[in-house]
């Protein structure tokens, strides 16, 4: 009896030592991480407000030494009873982070950006602060613990300097060639962290509502698609190795231009190279050597890599809303013209962040990554969660990657802009893209409208960061080297210098 007498007396104190926990813990939640709002409800009983209490998360930034700087928070006004959002950086990161509006419900949401993406963990629910304790106690416990773990503020890996220099070199580029859009992303590519992710003409997010054109607010670097021009080249270089149709010695002969399936292909400045290696398709950027590695791998090959591998025309799973995906039907095509003009970038139309994907599978070693911006996320409950992302794929042979990445630095070292970009301490890969704008109204594409991109990586063969930029018609050069060049040269040494990255020859 007496045993059994004690057995109840333990039970007893344990369910109260639980019970007694949970409301500590339940205390400090509501009097330490919700106090201040529920000190504003407080003055509203008093004083009518002038607009909804807004209580959210906060978004932060990280810098290179892991400080959290805040991006996006709430900001006090002279009313302790009026709330509305605060963006310390203006318009940095802007079509990134997002804002928060009334939506058709009048409630505030987020919309655009990370705001919208995570506004789930953002929010802040009334039913959270007045739900009754005791009833959530022990009616259903779990869904007490549960529910505080939802929520929380937002750590991405947007680094604020880097950033910022991303969008000073749009602005500059802006005012130098006039393009309708131009953007860039910076991005580890081992990881798929994002650095940066700037386009230009951007807004301030704490006067978001002046702007007249909505349009403003899409980030066209996940929902717009462009065909992107010679910098698919190297994944064509890469595919070509990788599967065996071709060496990284041997000879084409280059005859200028060529037919395929009844169309003219041609070199950009139709001049025939006679027989020369492979190197010369990248450093001299050919069409018709893009189109003779198309036709030695063949439709089912090339389909395979481009398709399977490097996942051109899927989602990347990028932590922003509306990621549209590419549209590569020709590569689903029985003719071969179509392999062949989607082997210089032309025909198959994909994101920006589609592209610095696929590209980066040549800088870290062949492996697919999912880019994103959060990091962690530190809930309510003073928990902090790593955000996962799924496993890095290996699409491409190490080796191949090397090679093309040998010969990617060889177009630094001698043939861009003669040279003129080669670091003398470090080693850098780079190809540059120039395609035609496709005409919607009659087809083809106009004759004097084009695309600029600009990509590359460094330090060349253990990768950091890979920087990719591009401008939808500018005006006045007809090729990206003289236009993007200069903004990548001084990205690539802000970043060599602010990371104070080693020299690696």
């Amino acid at each position: 009896m007496n045993k059994r007498f004690l057995g109840r007396v333990r039970v007893i104190t344990l369910a109260c030592l639980v019970v007694t926990l949970v409301i500590i813990g339940r205390l400090y939640v509501l009097q330490i991480m919700h106090g201040h709002t529920y000190a504003a409800r407080a003055d509203a009983q008093f004083t009518q407000p002038a607009s909804g209490l807004l209580d959210r998360g906060t978004i932060y930034f990280t810098d290179k030494n892991g400080t959290e700087i805040t991006a996006a928070t709430i900001r006090d006004t002279a009313s302790s009873t009026a709330k509305i959002r605060l963006y310390p950086g203006g318009s940095l990161a802007a079509q990134e982070i997002g804002f928060v509006a009334y939506n058709n419900d009048n409630v505030q949401k987020g919309r655009y950006g990370l705001e919208r993406q995570y506004d789930s963990t953002l929010e802040r629910s009334d039913g959270d602060l007045y739900t009754n304790f005791f009833v959530e106690l022990f009616g259903d416990v779990r869904s007490v613990l549960q529910g505080a773990a939802q929520q929380g503020d937002v750590i991405t890996t947007i680094e604020p300097s880097v950033q910022a220099e991303l969008q000073r070199q749009l602005m500059v580029y802006d005012q130098a060639w006039h393009p309708k859009l131009s953007g860039g992303i910076i991005m580890d590519p081992q990881t798929g962290e994002i650095y940066a992710m700037a386009v230009h003409p951007t807004f301030d997010l704490n006067s978001f509502n002046v702007q007249t054109d909505p349009l403003i607010y899409a980030n066209p670097m996940v929902q717009n698609v462009y065909e992107m021009g010679s910098i698919i080249k190297p994944l064509t270089m890469a595919a070509g190795i990788d599967s065996g149709a071709i060496i990284e010695t041997q000879t084409y002969n280059d005859t200028g231009c060529i037919t395929v399936d009844t169309k003219k292909i041609c070199n950009f400045d139709l001049k025939a190279r006679g027989v020369i290696p492979m190197q010369q398709i990248l450093s001299q950027s050919l069409n018709l050597g893009a189109s003779f590695i198309a036709t030695a791998m063949g439709p089912a090959v090339m389909r395979n890599y481009f398709l399977d591998h490097y996942k051109l025309g899927a989602k990347t799973g990028i932590d922003l809303p509306s990621e549209q995906a590419g549209i590569v039907n020709n590569l689903q095509s029985p003719r071969q013209v179509n392999y062949d003009t989607a082997a210089f970038g032309q025909g198959v139309a994909i994101t920006p962040v589609e592209t610095a994907r696929a590209l980066a599978v040549l800088a870290n070693g062949g492996y697919l990554v999912t880019p994103h911006f959060v990091k962690a996320i530190r809930y309510t409950t003073g928990i902090t969660q790593q955000t996962t992302w799924p496993n890095k794929e290996q699409v491409l042979k190490p080796d191949t990657t090397v090679i093309v990445s040998r010969m990617l630095t060889t177009v630094v070292d001698t043939a861009l802009l003669g040279g003129a970009n080669k670091l003398e301490h470090y080693s850098v890969a780079a190809k540059t893209g120039t395609a035609q704008i496709a005409n919607p109204r009659g087809g083809g594409y106009y004759t004097d409208r084009f695309l600029h991109s600009f990509f590359g990586y460094f330090p060349s063969y253990d990768a950091r960061f890979v920087v990719f930029l591009f401008a939808v018609e500018p005006v006045g050069a007809q090729y990206a080297s003289q236009t993007l060049a200069p903004p990548w040269h001084s990205i690539t040494q802000f970043l060599i210098n602010y990371y104070n990255v080693p020299p690696d020859r």
